[in-house]
């Protein structure tokens, strides 16, 4: 014969009684545990995630600074204040086989549309002659800082 407690005991504390308790919490601590380390790789790659873009953006603006400065001569075909003008009038360019820029004004609101540039003024002065001649009499010279 097996000698067992009532029933009401059983339902008190469980077939197990206090060992039965505490694997509950040990599950429940592993769960939380495991809910924390997913948590946390999460984060990481976010964090791996806005690193990686704020290289990108570095480098962006790196190249921008290069450019301007090896490209100081600019050949303007426009200048608008509205950035979608100045998209839409880069595209008529680009159609016609220009490799165009949209720059921003220092210290204005204007966005040029540039078609070309150079690194020296004289070959900048003879192409703006050549090119007032033949694709746009309106261009002018824009000399970046």
């Amino acid at each position: 014969m097996i000698l067992a407690p009532s029933c009401k005991k059983i339902k008190e504390r469980g077939l197990f009684g206090k060992k039965g308790k505490t694997l509950d919490m040990l599950k429940a601590q592993q769960d939380s545990i495991r809910v924390a380390d997913s948590l946390k790789k999460v984060e990481i790659r976010i964090r791996a995630i806005e690193e990686a873009r704020l290289d990108s953006i570095l480098q962006a603006e790196q190249e921008k600074a290069a450019y301007q400065a090896r490209n100081k001569f600019n050949i303007i075909v426009g200048s608008f204040v509205t950035p979608e003008f100045a998209q839409a009038w880069a595209e008529e360019y680009r159609k016609q086989g220009y490799d165009t820029k949209v720059i921003r004004m220092p210290d204005s609101k204007f966005e040029l549309v540039v078609a070309e540039s150079y690194d020296r003024l004289s070959k900048a002065m003879q192409r703006l002659s050549q090119f007032q001649d033949t694709v746009d009499i309106d261009s002018w010279l824009y000399i970046s800082k």
